[in-house]
């Protein structure tokens, strides 16, 4: 199964390496495709207040390094269309934030880097209108079959995170992996899932005591990966840090995902 995991955002060089050398279990696992997943800008947080990250040039030199010591498979966002050719010299996924996933300049530039481009199913979104986001890839691509093999032969996946339930709430409604599986490779984004979003002053909060069981069910009803934020101590995490999963615990729920 794809498995993505890492720091919500890259805090620094020593913090990012720590956490990468604890996942490397995940990379050891024959039965895991791992991607380790961390942000050098968190372009859309509540308040300025709020840690963004390195920025482009420092956070791209943290990952080229993490990816030349450890040997992962490298997944980031991008925010703007600009951005893609650079990102995609050293990341092998780019990612494509919830909020932007109708961005056409956005996805179409990532569509001609050749990465792996995932897209995240907004939160305001109806699931069966994901495909029109994947479409915009595929087309730029060539393609105009609309199928889960065509999407994922061309490298193009849809992650579900929650759809937005009245005010600083997100519901996971189950029936949106089985719709957008149709025509996509899924990934269940289970830390955003569990997101309280402005639900903290200032800031987002979470519940991360639902992450394992909305894990479990995503993977009765079926997907072909995972994403967790991932940190060795998520109560010092400079964002999302409320609705992160502590390394040790990522461990066990791996396990009994498999």
């Amino acid at each position: 199964m794809i498995l993505i995991a890492g720091p919500c955002v890259i805090e620094s060089l020593d913090i990012v390496k720590k956490i990468a050398n604890e996942l490397q279990f995940l990379e050891d696992k024959k039965e895991i495709d791992f991607y380790f997943k961390a942000s050098f800008d968190k372009a859309n947080r509540t308040s300025l207040e709020s840690f963004r990250g390195p920025g482009i040039d420092e956070g791209l030199k943290i990952l080229q390094e993490i990816k030349n010591e450890f040997g992962y498979k490298i997944l980031t966002d991008i925010h703007e269309a600009n951005q893609a050719k650079i990102v995609a010299e050293v990341a092998d996924v780019l990612q494509i934030p919830a909020f932007l996933c109708r961005q056409s300049d956005l996805l179409i530039e990532a569509a001609k880097t050749n990465k792996i481009v995932n897209i995240k199913k907004g939160q305001f979104m109806n699931p069966y209108d994901m495909k029109y986001s994947l479409l915009k890839v595929l087309k730029t691509k060539g393609v105009t079959e609309l199928n889960h093999q065509t999407s994922k032969k061309h490298g193009v996946w849809l992650t579900e995170r929650g759809s937005s339930f009245g005010y600083g709430n997100l519901v996971v409604d189950m029936r949106s992996l089985v719709i957008m599986r149709e025509f996509a490779p899924v990934i269940f984004d289970a830390t955003h899932s569990v997101q309280l979003p402005g639900a903290s002053g200032g800031k987002s909060s979470g519940q991360r005591e639902f992450i394992a069981p909305l894990s479990r069910a995503a993977a009765g009803v079926g997907v072909d990966g995972f994403f967790y934020e991932s940190h060795f101590d998520p109560s010092i995490a400079l964002s999302d840090g409320a609705n992160m999963l502590k390394i040790d615990e990522l461990k066990n729920l791996v396990e009994e995902l498999l």
